[in-house]
């Protein structure tokens, strides 16, 4: 699976990953309804942190789709509200 770090890059993430921003990513959708900035900056941070640990970084000339796209903690609470959907950042994908 292929996930987006907006402004930063592709990554390839594996199953496991995917399951783990899952769970940040209902946190963060939370965060949002209740307009907690902070935690919703900290959750986007963490993340990042995942992604960047444990993915790996698809060439800058590879072009792939990505299936996930996260966006960076320092963007105010609208703009990442524009971003997110019924699904949260993370969209329930069909199983392969």
């Amino acid at each position: 699976m292929i996930a987006r770090l907006m402004n930063e890059g592709q990554y390839r993430i594996d199953e496991s990953v995917h399951e783990r921003l899952n769970e940040i990513d209902e946190r963060a959708a939370k965060a949002l309804e209740d307009g907690n900035e902070e935690e919703l900056d900290m959750l986007l941070q963490r993340m990042w942190d995942l992604v960047q640990a444990e993915g790996e970084r698809v060439p800058d000339d590879e072009l792939a789709p990505s299936e996930l796209v996260i966006p960076p903690p320092d963007l105010t609470l609208e703009e990442t509200r524009k971003l997110f959907s019924d699904d949260g950042l993370i969209p329930d994908l069909p199983a392969r």
